[in-house]
């Protein structure tokens, strides 16, 4: 189509008028790209197909494809056997619910509704609820694994609280009882996801363990220590995490 036709007819402005009426970004993008067609058989279809939409809305309203997304690079990750991350598999999610909702918009309401150009674009559709189903439960959000995605993600996790839950017992009874002269304060803390407490500069050989960070508070030095005792059962638990 020559160029100068399509400015002198505006056609930027048909399209920018169209882009608006699109509720998602790949709707959107396929605007843009429209460009006029020359072949009178496919002018036919697509006049037919739009006469077709349009009695649809007459008679049943309309829907909307707000909630999709580009899935492109997770679809070709998926082809060459790469995995998809947490946020992939919820926009992947999103995209079926969507999916299962045009299906739906798309069934005739009684069996002597006609036949239209557009039927078979509603039946190539494939809902798959179940597999939706499983992302929802499994993902809480785009950085959230649900604790029963899966019975060993279930038993890492309540094995690791356990384990802290020991760990932070033991601490509370060395910084309340034999250790307490030796920190600055009784208090514990975590640095680099290990527990640690406040030891006095003057006491740092009392206190047998790696020391994560030396401070200076009110003139006095000190460092934060993880005693020796809950090592083996804080390095068990960072092996056993998510």
């Amino acid at each position: 189509m020559n160029t100068k036709v399509l400015t002198t007819l505006e056609y930027n402005k048909i399209i920018d008028l169209l882009t608006e009426k699109a509720d998602s970004e790949p709707g959107k993008k396929l605007c843009r790209e429209l460009v006029p067609s020359t072949d009178l058989s496919a002018i036919r279809t697509a006049q037919r197909e739009t006469k077709d939409a349009l009695a649809r809305l007459f008679r049943i309203g309309s829907t909307s494809f707000g909630s999709n997304r580009d899935l492109g690079f997770s679809i070709r990750s998926l082809e060459i056997g790469s995995s998809l991350s947490m946020s992939e598999l919820l926009k992947l999610a999103s995209f079926l619910d969507n999916v299962s909702r045009i299906k739906t918009y798309g069934k005739k309401e009684r069996e002597d509704f006609p036949n239209d150009s557009l039927d078979a674009y509603f039946e190539g559709l494939t809902p798959m609820t179940q597999l939706v189903n499983e992302i929802n439960r499994c993902i809480l959000s785009e950085e959230e694994m649900a604790d029963d995605a899966s019975p060993r993600l279930k038993s890492i996790r309540r094995s690791k609280l356990s384990t802290n839950e020991k760990i932070h017992s033991q601490l509370t009874s060395m910084v309340n009882g034999a250790y307490r002269t030796f920190l600055q304060d009784a208090v514990i803390t975590m640095r680099d996801n290990r527990y640690c407490i406040p030891v006095k500069a003057e006491y740092k050989s009392q206190v047998s363990g790696m020391v994560l960070h030396w401070f200076h508070l009110f003139h006095r030095a000190g460092c934060c220590r993880e005693p020796e005792q809950p090592v083996k059962r804080t390095g068990s638990a960072r092996a056993g995490g998510d």
